[in-house]
């Protein structure tokens, strides 16, 4: 049901013409590329074909500003796997606006969405913590409103994929499970 080529095309459809940034299936870590002589376009290059990554990445897309879009991965420093409390706790704060996007699309493709803590061999956290803020922020972008770029491609996946828009809160019904969270 959910194949990469439909995503790619539909982000295609969406923004090559306007932004000049295509979708690109990649086999290694994901990259944002901006356009270069040799390739005249910017490129959100996604993992190993996963249409979960594709989603994430193009969420980070749609968060950038015009100045961090002329940027290797916007001008941002990944700090990888194996973060210390601090380290994973900041991670967290940058990752919610991203990944609250991601839940979006996510929803408006029909496609189920999973947070990511992406900190496997370090520091462990309560993800349903982490849930819990990255839903607040689905709610508050719903009630005030989303980017340009970001409703353009809701609105395009809700086509493709018969979903309802607008989006409502409704869509989004999750409590958070704190007992699992209590061990952490």
């Amino acid at each position: 049901m959910h194949q990469i080529a439909d995503l790619i095309s539909i982000f295609e459809n969406t923004f090559y013409k306007s932004h000049n940034t295509r979708l690109i299936k990649g086999d290694c870590e994901p990259v944002y590329l901006p356009a270069t002589q040799d390739t005249p376009y910017h490129q959100i290059v996604f993992a190993h074909g996963f249409y979960a990554s594709a989603l994430h990445e193009i969420a980070h897309w749609l968060v950038a500003g015009i100045d961090r879009r002329q940027q290797e991965d916007y001008g941002y420093w990944y700090c990888p796997d194996g973060r210390d409390k601090h380290q994973q706790a900041e991670f967290e704060s940058v990752e919610v606006k991203p990944q609250a996007i991601e839940w979006l699309l996510s929803t408006a493709a029909g496609f189920p969405f999973n947070v990511s803590v992406d900190n496997l061999n370090g520091e462990q956290t309560c993800r349903f913590d982490f849930q819990k803020r990255v839903h607040q922020r689905v709610l508050t972008l719903i009630e005030s409103g989303f980017n340009a770029r970001t409703q353009s491609l809701l609105i395009a996946l809700t086509r493709f994929y018969h979903t309802p828009w607008p989006m409502t809160a409704n869509q989004f019904d999750w409590q958070h499970p704190q007992e699992f969270c209590d061990a952490v």
